[in-house]
């Protein structure tokens, strides 16, 4: 459905303001399509404008992205801020974006913010909103919403001025409207100040218009959170209905009944109400915190919890016997205490082993952060006090994490951040991987991630195929995203598999790729070519790489194809590409880099500039002597523009200060070669 947004709109007035700009050394991207959804996909479309337009590579530029057009209703009015990302020179593109068009306002977040573009608004001598204005309660409720404070377990909020809360109790005086209601009770109840009759009465809209799915009202939390603090009849059977969700909640308020509900759903593996569990339990039954931890550590593993369920108490645990650091932007060693604490528990013999265990895990990219911090420290005995700690976890560390490996339930850019921990496996690794897909709890995503590691290092074998084949069908056939992964969707993964090993699966897997649904499959149909390589399948792959289609991986699947069939390693196909017609420079580039080790190939859509493999891989690029100077400049290039040297506090799991300045100087030391590119 295509809908036309006319001038007087916002998007109206803001595309003719947009159509402006430009010059000086600055350009802007076109309004984005559902194609730029991210801000890899901006930096792309800018590289792709500027090799069509002959705009040279030190451009700066801005844009904004799908997710960022969400600020616009579909009537083309502005329902939220609009964020403007950029690349190139900050104070560039400041200058060239201005103050904004008429009616409207930019604000410079500077160097590692985006801008921020909003409608101007009035307020009354209170600076207050009109009611009626939508931009100015929204941007009102925004501003008395921001805290002073946020720490890793609590946010502070400035008081409301009396006008300000008088403001918000007036607008949810009169029948209860429950959508409209959201945006008014979070900002009283974070300042306990929703009333027992505010509170009745949303309760009562509550239960009567979300009967049996209390938990689909977005606006529930602040008001749970009002019912047990007024000690409300009904506060209790309102969080047995919601569940785990309500952990937060029910640990704020300790008492018996919350605790029998925290446990209840803690033994269920969740991690909130692990920590809600145990905060419960320190206030109310055991105030000393490594007892209490002891006593629920081994309570869930008598209950075979999940194993999430010891990292969430873990975390209770060093939360316990730290204080709170503050969590915007941080001083260099503000969170030093609770890496200290965890490597502490990895080797404190009170806590059950499942417990050390979540600790050595936890710690195993913070003990170089630790003794770095312990350097600065200015009591020589605090310093050699935490270094003899570091030095103890080192000494059990791969004792403790033999056979273990990281929660494949949990948010992908999370595996994506230690995806380098896996370039070579050990014997241990291979153990746990082939485990996890024997299991049948793995779900698709840890599939994906244990078949991609095993079959790119060659230790797939036909007993993972054949323990995967009953879930094919039923579970491997259903679309799972992995445009920003390091991994293939895991039927692609398991066809290449079933094809290299010439198992007879392999033509029922072919049969099902062939039929024309489901459509999520046609984008990464031809990423199965890859398996038992031959001529015919590289020449169709070709023909797709030159038509200009959407790149899901394709290049790199013909390159690591080509690679296989002509014996050679996959960095010299790319290479040879440099010149050649057909190709697209930022999905070469990013190939290139990508196959530098084709034991472990990168699959991430574009370069990720905060990731440790894709900064190893740079490197390796950049150094190599058996590839060209084009070759190696596009490893510089990449390496220059990775965040370990411009914003390392980006960079994830995060870099020691000795890890940033060896980087500063690999790149001093090849400055001569960054000047001639």
């Amino acid at each position: 459905m295509v809908v036309l947004v006319g001038l007087n709109t916002d998007l109206g007035r803001i595309k003719a303001w947009w159509r402006t700009l430009g010059g000086d050394g600055f350009t802007v991207l076109p309004p984005p399509t559902r194609s730029r959804y991210t801000q890899s996909d901006g930096h792309e479309d800018a590289a792709e404008l500027f090799a069509t337009r002959g705009i040279p590579e030190t451009a700066s530029f801005a844009y904004w992205h799908w997710q960022s057009h969400d600020a616009f209703a579909r009537s083309g009015d502005l329902r939220g801020v609009l964020y403007l990302h950029w690349g190139g020179d900050h104070a560039t593109v400041a200058t060239g974006l201005g103050e904004g068009p008429p009616g409207y306002r930019i604000v410079n977040n500077g160097p590692q913010g985006a801008f921020q573009l909003d409608k101007v608004t009035a307020t009354d001598a209170d600076g207050l909103p009109d009611p009626e204005d939508t931009a100015g309660v929204r941007q009102f409720l925004s501003r008395i919403d921001e805290p002073r404070r946020r720490t890793a377990r609590s946010t502070e909020y400035d008081p409301l001025a009396r006008a300000e809360e008088r403001w918000l109790h007036d607008r949810l005086s009169g029948p209860v409207d429950l959508d409209a209601a959201v945006r008014f009770t979070a900002p009283l109840e974070h300042r306990q100040a929703l009333t027992p009759d505010e509170t009745a009465r949303l309760l009562s809209a509550w239960r009567e218009t979300y009967a049996g799915r209390l938990a689909a009202w977005r606006g529930w939390r602040p008001v749970l959170r009002a019912l047990l603090r007024q000690e409300h009849p009904e506060a209790w059977e309102v969080a047995a209905e919601l569940g785990a969700d309500a952990s937060h909640a029910l640990a704020a308020h300790p008492s018996p009944r919350s605790l029998e509900l925290l446990r209840a759903w803690a033994l269920t593996g969740d991690e909130g109400a692990v920590r809600g569990w145990f905060g419960a339990h320190h206030a109310l039954r055991e105030p000393d915190p490594v007892r209490a931890a002891h006593a629920l550590s081994e309570e869930l593993t008598d209950r075979t919890a999940p194993e999430a369920a010891q990292t969430g108490l873990l975390h209770a645990l060093r939360e316990a016997v730290t204080d709170e650091p503050e969590t915007r932007r941080p001083a260099a060693d503000a969170f030093f205490p609770l890496l200290l604490a965890t490597i502490r528990f990895a080797t404190d013999d009170r806590l059950p082993r499942p417990l050390r265990v979540a600790a050595a895990k936890a710690a195993a990219d913070t003990a170089g952060r630790v003794r770095e911090a312990a350097g600065r420290l200015t009591d020589a005995a605090e310093a050699a006090d935490a270094l003899a700690a570091v030095e103890r976890y080192e000494t059990v560390r791969d004792d403790l994490l033999a056979g273990t490996g990281p929660d494949l339930t949990g948010y992908e850019g999370g595996l994506g951040d230690i995806y380098h921990r896996y370039r070579t496996l050990s014997p241990a690794d291979v153990r746990w991987l082939r485990d996890r897909l024997a299991d049948p709890s793995t779900g698709v995503q840890g599939i994906a991630v244990c078949l991609e590691l095993l079959h790119a290092h060659g230790e797939a074998t036909e007993a993972d195929l054949v323990a995967l084949l009953p879930r094919w069908k039923k579970e491997l056939t259903k679309q799972y995203r992995t445009t920003y992964t390091e991994w293939r969707h895991p039927l692609v993964t398991l066809t290449c598999l079933a094809l290299d090993l010439e198992h007879p699966a392999a033509a029922d897997l072919l049969a099902w790729w062939a039929k024309p649904k489901p459509l999520w499959k046609n984008p990464v149909r031809l990423l199965t070519h890859l398996g038992a390589p031959a001529e015919a399948k590289a020449a169709e792959l070709w023909e797709f790489v030159v038509s200009g289609g959407d790149d899901n991986g394709h290049l790199m699947t013909w390159v690591l194809l080509r690679a296989r069939l002509d014996g050679t390693h996959p960095l010299h196909v790319a290479e040879k590409l440099i010149a050649e017609q057909g190709t697209r420079d930022y999905v070469l580039h990013r190939v290139l880099i990508g196959v530098a080790d084709p034991a472990q190939p990168l699959w991430h859509y574009a370069i990720d500039r905060r990731s440790h493999s894709w900064w190893q891989r740079a490197q390796e690029v950049a150094d190599d002597p058996r590839l060209s100077d084009a070759a190696r400049a596009i490893g510089m290039k990449a390496a220059r523009e990775h965040h370990i040297t411009r914003y390392p506090d980006q960079v994830r799991p995060p870099v020691t200060q000795g890890e940033v300045s060896a980087a500063r100087a690999w790149l001093e030391a090849r400055a001569d070669r960054t000047a001639a590119d």
